[in-house]
């Protein structure tokens, strides 16, 4: 009864204070007609010449006001929406996030860097989600271009004995570019150890002297088109003879080569090969890009803000990745169409955005108490607006909304969004469990069940995971967090490693099937990261370190192998 009485009350507040509004507002608008018939509007100066606000304009703000006041009977005052919102440091963010960029004019083409058996996957999930995004596979070698041009131009992938062929992609030839010396040598120019034998110097000497040409042609240019635009004619210096001669060759595939921006990138290359394949893209990339990192190990942005990009400014937002999907590809079979793949074990993809002002260090390390604004809300999709500490502009942050989006709503990838902090103790577990399966597995050459219930490699990997449990809570990433001392206890990180050995023990590791491969493996991005940052804290991790050079050196000996083999051309015909 009491409760009916104060809505009663509440109400004959509302009507009192709706019909006082009305009056006062017929009054002004009157008066304003009245006004506006005895004055010419084209001889007044001033703020006079603004019209005044007509009947729908004020019925308009007579109802926001009576919005406003219907908050303030009812005790519940809150913030009214408009499109965009003001953050703390002055950056302006649309809430719907489409003010900035709008849906039409954002992006939408996906390109893929690395067609390994993730690549392949991921490509494949994202062509069989409603209205999908156009997708580019991007082929680092000539031989994948004209197989998918011979072939059918669909990717293959095998799930419960079940084939499933998807096509609609578009293809691009990464183009040869390399690094020697700290030099960058693009298709058909000089490379350095050519220089050097033309000049007959040492590399390192014909390297210095490339760079001072390429600085001095880049200052004559400079000046001829200062005296161009002054009026005068440049004069081109011809004593130099240590010119970098030009003779740009022609190859097979330039027709698929590419130079217009990239906007978003997912690379699955092994990590070792990231920033060689990244940079024939780089000047593609800039700060609207969004790269996303879907490999094993840590250390890989720090490794591509280094040789990449140095400066803060121009550098793309960066989203880290962590899969757990099990796809391999058959050797048999990927002789005969190399765009096939086995997807054996069902995962997920756990995905974050790095933090802007900070993902140039230690691969994230983010701020607890940014932790709420600087990824996602929950731990699905994240939706959230970037925080004042990421300085993300509203432009970057769509593109790399748009990709978190696209990859959170592909069924079979099972994406979820998490928080930078979530995200990076998870990549910690998961690089504890690669650092003794994947270590193991390639040093003794056998299968990931194979360590279990083995005295000697269980006390091995008891002294390498005592190692790696010191270095992870001794981070200055995780001080300020909770329970990391006992989410990354030794023992804790044992029961992980012979739980996942134990769910994929008829599995072949991926370091295990690049050394079988002669590859290079992923060593170094994994048990390397253990030991350089035991070394910045002052803890020696000596067995990670040895059981590392061991695997390094068995590596090298296949790689040998695979070079001193003959091949052999087998005539199919015959």
């Amino acid at each position: 009864m009491l409760r009916l009485q104060v809505d009663r009350g509440v109400t004959f507040l509302q009507q009192q204070q709706q019909q006082q509004r009305w009056t006062r507002g017929y009054a002004w608008w009157a008066a304003g007609q009245d006004q506006g018939q005895d004055q010419d509007p084209s001889k007044t100066e001033g703020p006079r010449q603004q019209q005044r606000p007509g009947l729908e304009s004020l019925m308009e703000a007579s109802a926001r006001q009576s919005r406003q006041e219907q908050k303030e009977v009812n005790g519940t005052m809150e913030k009214e929406q408009d499109p965009v919102f003001e953050s703390g440091s002055g950056d302006v963010y649309d809430t719907d996030y489409s003010a900035a960029v709008a849906p039409a004019q954002l992006p939408r083409r996906i390109h893929m860097l690395g067609t390994g058996s993730i690549g392949k996957l991921v490509a494949h999930s994202l062509r069989g989600i409603p209205n999908p995004p156009p997708v580019s596979l991007i082929f680092h070698r000539y031989r994948l271009l004209e197989a998918w041009e011979q072939g059918k131009k669909v990717i293959t992938i095998e799930d419960s004995g079940h084939q499933e062929q998807r096509g609609g992609f578009d293809v691009e030839l990464l183009p040869q570019v390399k690094k020697q010396h700290g030099i960058v040598i693009e298709d058909g120019e000089e490379d350095v150890y050519e220089a050097a034998e033309r000049l007959g110097v040492r590399p390192e000497e014909a390297a210095d002297l490339i760079r001072r040409d390429r600085e001095e042609r880049q200052q004559d240019e400079e000046a001829t088109d200062g005296q161009a635009d002054s009026g005068g004619i440049g004069q081109q210096d011809q004593s130099d003879q240590l010119a970098t001669p030009s003779r740009r060759r022609r190859y097979r595939g330039d027709y698929a080569k590419r130079n217009e921006p990239i906007h978003n990138l997912i690379v699955t290359t092994k990590a070792p090969l990231t920033v060689s394949a990244l940079l024939p893209l780089r000047h593609r990339l800039g700060p609207q890009s969004t790269i996303c990192f879907l490999q094993n190990g840590m250390g890989v942005v720090d490794e591509v803000n280094k040789q990449l990009f140095p400066k803060e400014e121009d550098r793309p937002n960066y989203v880290q990745g962590i899969i757990t999907h099990g796809v391999n590809v058959p050797p048999a079979v990927a002789e005969r169409d190399p765009f096939y793949a086995v997807h054996a074990g069902h995962g997920t993809i756990a995905l974050g955005l790095l933090p802007r002002a900070e993902n140039q260090s230690k691969d994230h390390a983010p701020n607890p108490e940014q932790d709420g604004t600087a990824g996602a809300t929950s731990p699905s999709t994240p939706t959230s607006p970037p925080s004042r500490h990421r300085q993300v502009q509203p432009e970057a942050w769509n593109t790399a909304r748009y990709l978190l989006r696209t990859l959170t709503r592909t069924p079979v990838l099972a994406a979820v969004g998490f928080p930078p902090t979530e995200l990076l103790q998870q990549q910690l577990e998961k690089l504890a469990v690669n650092s003794i399966l994947n270590l193991l597995t390639a040093l003794i050459d056998s299968r990931n069940g194979d360590i279990l219930h083995n005295f000697a490699l269980t006390r091995t990997m008891r002294l390498m995971l005592a190692e790696t449990s010191l270095v992870i809570r001794s981070l200055p990433e995780l001080h300020a967090l909770p329970n990391v001392n006992v989410r990354f206890s030794a023992s804790r990180l044992e029961t992980l490693v012979v739980s996942v050995a134990h769910q994929t023990r008829d599995n072949v590791s991926s370091m295990l099937a690049d050394v079988r491969g002669g590859r290079r493996t992923e060593i170094e991005f994994i048990n390397g990261y253990i030991v350089r940052r035991g070394e910045e804290m002052g803890i020696k991790c000596v067995v990670n370190y040895a059981m590392m050079q061991a695997v390094l050196g068995k590596s090298l000996i296949t790689q040998r192998e695979f070079g001193d083999d003959v091949p052999v051309k087998v005539d199919l015909n015959g």
